[in-house]
């Protein structure tokens, strides 16, 4: 396992590279130029090519790139255009938290409603107890997040004036109710099709019929046997929902007034600010690869036969 995870480290750094270096030329050469969007519109062109001296823009992209990564590995990520004067490592800090924390809260609604949801339509296959679950996450899961977050707002903010409408209060305050189901819900459709499909497949093996010949309890298979078997699937798109949890949801975050790195990116993709950009992307892949590599961990402790680097064992 030990040789596995390193082996998976040494590439990280790569893909970082890679996709850093990607990222840093399309914001070097594409449109916009960073010192004439800090002077505004009324930019002197030699103040701006002295500026541009001083800070070292006039480099070939390569130095340039490489002074970047030295300083974005001890954690400084430049100052914003947007903010003169404010790092982006400072302006990142607090909204980070915010956004890891509304997909959590969202992530465990979909976890908490799809996985029993899934188990429960597949060990009823075909009933109209099956149909009626799965269709009625379907439902939920084909309504656009501006349709639904606007409803809940006028439903439960308006009308039954029981949640708040707007703001942060952090994970346990009332405020983050409705973006969190907004945000969740649509994602309940997915672990239950795919909690049912991997618990259709695995009822049918030839070790849940052994289980159940040799008298164990009929909850002791479903959870030690089924459940743990079929949630492989699960575990894989739980990877990709780990890696968002910093990201956020521009849309929802919109509509709930929520100070988080979603709102906080749109307006730094308008105003061209270049260092927050870099910075978002470098933090969104380390999350993903961490993230691919924690759910790989996993397999082996939902399923023994698995081994990592060596796919199944035999017997």
């Amino acid at each position: 396992m030990w040789v596995y995870i390193v082996r998976r480290l040494l590439w990280t750094p790569f893909l970082l590279l890679m996709v850093s270096f990607i990222t840093f030329a399309l914001g070097q050469f594409g449109p916009g130029d960073p010192i004439q969007i800090l002077q505004g519109q009324y930019s002197d062109p030699e103040t701006v090519e002295r500026i541009r001296k001083q800070r070292g823009l006039d480099d070939p992209i390569f130095i340039q790139y490489a002074r970047y990564m030295g300083d974005a590995l001890r954690g400084d990520f430049g100052e914003s255009f947007q903010f003169r004067g404010r790092s982006v490592t400072e302006l990142l800090i607090k909204r980070i938290p915010v956004s890891a924390q509304l997909n959590l809260a969202a992530l465990i609604i979909s976890l908490g409603l799809g996985i029993p949801i899934g188990l429960f339509s597949a060990l009823r296959q075909g009933t109209p107890w099956d149909t009626g679950a799965v269709a009625m996450t379907l439902f939920f899961q084909s309504m656009p997040v501006f349709l639904t977050a606007p409803v809940m707002l006028i439903v439960f903010a308006l009308w039954l004036d029981i949640l708040p409408s707007r703001g942060w209060g952090g994970f346990f305050d009332t405020r983050i109710i409705m973006p969190a189901m907004v945000l969740g819900i649509p994602g309940v459709a997915i672990i239950t099709r795919l909690t049912r499909a991997s618990t259709l497949d695995v009822v049918h093996q030839d070790y849940i019929r052994t289980a159940r010949a040799k008298g164990l309890p009929e909850m002791a298979v479903r959870t030690r046997h089924i459940l743990r078997n079929a949630l492989i699937p699960v575990v894989t798109t739980l990877g990709f929902a780990l890696a968002g949890l910093a990201g956020g949801s521009f849309i929802v975050e919109i509509f709930f007034g929520i100070p988080g790195v979603g709102l906080f990116t749109i307006n730094a993709l308008f105003a061209r600010d270049y260092p927050v950009i870099m910075a978002v992307v470098l933090i969104g892949t380390t999350l993903f690869v961490l993230a691919n590599l924690i759910v790989d961990l996993l397999y082996p402790v939902l399923d023994p036969r698995i081994r990592l680097g060596g796919g199944y064992v035999a017997g």
